[in-house]
């Protein structure tokens, strides 16, 4: 479980988070929605830590992680694995090498324990045998599970996961979220995904928050996002004719 409160970043003057709070649980699969300057890809890099934050506390399990100096923040970082846009794979190496590289970073495990736990993953993104291919062989598709497979192979407490379905088809991303939701639930990982896409939002939103304008605006569920009378949140989630569809049902 991660835990903000009361957080607030600016820049340059500017405020960009103002007065958050809230909890993303365990087990589940928690979305950070909101418009394009809203604030909520903001909220990620200050959970993870590549913002530090103005005002106010980000805990980890009981555990504070916004006032730690860097050095002291080290143990908690080794238990997030991070899904960046796109992927952000290392071209010149194999999968196999991409997948390995949290490991050979941050553990002492021996050549064949990694090869091992590389094979777990890759088989768990549904990928087995791939771990020669490099990213220029893979299809979009291919590339985001690779990358899921880095992002997990330290067997993390906490996933965050920017905008996973960014550049895929329909299909494709419907595979990678529920990938991430398999995850999350086999692992009992506490998962936090930054998306504008409401097919995710409907498909996966165990726990939602919608950031507007740098507040905290609204939480609940995919099942209760079509019946909110939040004048804000309603024009961000019927701004398409698939979900205002939903709504006239």
């Amino acid at each position: 479980m991660i835990e903000v409160k009361n957080i607030f970043k600016s820049f340059e003057g500017q405020q960009v988070l103002k007065d958050v709070s809230t909890v993303f649980e365990q087990g589940k699969t928690n979305l950070i929605i909101g418009q394009s300057g809203s604030g909520k890809t903001v909220l990620m890099k200050c959970c993870i830590g590549l913002h530090d934050i103005d005002k106010g506390e980000i805990a980890f399990d009981g555990r504070l992680f916004s006032n730690l100096q860097e050095k002291k923040r080290k143990h908690i970082r080794q238990e997030m694995g991070v899904l960046f846009q796109g992927g952000a794979l290392f071209d010149s190496y194999s999968v196999e090498e991409n997948v390995m590289f949290p490991l050979n970073m941050f553990t002492n495990m021996s050549a064949g324990e990694k090869k091992k736990r590389v094979d777990y993953v890759l088989d768990h993104v549904n990928l087995p045998g791939a771990g020669s291919k490099y990213p220029g062989e893979l299809s979009g598709g291919m590339i985001k599970r690779v990358a899921i497979a880095r992002a997990i192979v330290l067997i993390p407490k906490y996933l965050f996961a920017d905008e996973p379905n960014s550049g895929l088809d329909p299909k494709t991303a419907e595979v990678i979220d529920k990938l991430l939701s398999d995850l999350t639930e086999e692992f009992k990982m506490t998962t936090v995904i930054n998306t504008h896409d409401m097919n995710s939002v409907l498909q996966i939103g165990q726990r939602i928050n919608y950031v507007h304008k740098g507040e905290l605006w609204w939480t609940g569920t995919k099942e209760d996002i079509l019946t909110t009378d939040n004048a804000e949140l309603n024009e961000f989630v019927f701004s398409t004719e698939l979900t205002r569809r939903l709504k006239n049902k």
